[in-house]
């Protein structure tokens, strides 16, 4: 898939070039009493449902979610293939072992949500593992992806980022396009088709909850961000599939289920979804309005579009009344200021052909 392969290369530029501010510096600070108490960052929210911290680049950045079901369990998306032992230690700590999980649940196929699917599976043997029909054959062989990766990335930094990335045997492996669904232990979690953020993305309702797993089409909600415990949801247009139209369809048929919550992948779980929604949708529109305003743009059009998503960032900082710095916001928002940038980019061209 050309698009994906573009998306590994763009992705892992990005990488290079952010680390020092939200990668691999911010886990080697740990010493070793603080590494010990980091693995314990377990998030629960109650009915079943809890958020490990997969300590991707930094903490609080990437969740791991797991539903536990009358001793049977679910996992939503992987993180990469490092936080693979963390998951399964939170499970053990609520009673749980590899041979009870009966699902590893993918939002979409993006290597920091899917990147440790094959390990998870590997290491439980009961598990079937769910994706959109357009991601199943990158989780069966993932070798194109990580091919565009080490290409620019180089082996030795993409395994240091990512793991050992696994395939998971095709047999193991159940597409869910929309109006899928699957029970675990009785619990009764559907899919619907929402592209936006992936064209490969699904989101997932609960049913005894109520709630949805939303992966990265209900945006971002950095926990720095909240304010007296009100939160705050900011949209990420990475590249390489942003579509504005499609993603403000899938919002609203998530707000329309009426959900008490929203789980994102960055990071956790997130109330108030109706207010949150507004505020995306709202963003979402100045994100395509910047990427409008540079079209034809040819010298420096990618400085243009980060600079104006910096600018997004600082205005919605003082409209929201955030209390990070100017400095500590760049710092939090650095690598989703480039990949949304890039994203726009990528929409623009696909929008000039």
């Amino acid at each position: 898939n050309p698009a994906c392969m573009y998306s590994c290369r763009r992705l892992a530029m990005s990488m290079r070039r952010h680390s020092t501010v939200r990668g691999h510096h911010a886990l080697l600070s740990y010493g070793p009493m603080q590494a010990q108490k980091a693995i314990d960052r377990v998030y629960d929210y109650g009915q079943g449902i809890s958020a490990v911290d997969a300590l991707y680049e930094r903490e609080r950045l990437n969740a791991v979610h797991i539903v536990v079901e009358r001793g049977r369990a679910a996992i939503v998306d992987t993180a990469t293939a490092h936080a693979a032992p963390r998951v399964l230690q939170a499970l053990a700590a609520k009673g749980i072992g590899p041979e009870q999980v009966d699902y590893v649940i993918l939002t979409h196929v993006h290597l920091d949500h899917a990147g440790g699917a094959g390990q998870l599976m590997a290491r439980c043997p009961n598990a079937r593992l769910t994706v959109h029909p357009r991601g199943a054959r990158h989780v069966i062989d993932p070798g194109r992806l990580l091919s565009a990766t080490i290409e620019i990335y180089g082996a030795e930094a993409t395994r240091r980022l990512y793991g050992e990335v696994l395939p998971v045997n095709a047999a193991r492996v159940i597409e869910t396009p929309e109006g899928a669904s699957l029970s675990l232990a009785g619990r009764l979690f559907r899919f619907l088709d929402a592209p936006g953020h992936a064209r490969h993305h699904v989101v997932v309702q609960d049913e005894r909850s109520g709630h949805v797993f939303a992966g990265d089409t209900f945006g971002l909600s950095y926990r720095e961000l909240d304010i007296d415990e009100k939160q705050f949801a900011f949209p990420t247009t990475s590249p390489v599939q942003f579509d504005p139209p499609a993603l403000h369809r899938s919002i609203d048929r998530m707000l329309a289920l009426s959900p008490p919550a929203i789980y994102v992948t960055h990071f956790g779980q997130v109330r108030e979804p109706q207010r949150l929604g507004a505020d995306l949708h709202r963003l979402i529109d100045a994100h395509a309005a910047l990427a409008r305003s540079c079209r034809g743009v040819a010298a420096a059009r990618h400085v243009r579009l980060r600079e104006g998503v910096a600018a997004i960032v600082l205005a919605e900082a003082r409209q929201q009344g955030w209390r990070l710095s100017e400095t500590e916001l760049k710092e939090v928002f650095a690598l989703d200021i480039e990949l949304n940038a890039q994203g726009l980019g990528c929409w623009l061209d696909a929008s000039e052909k």
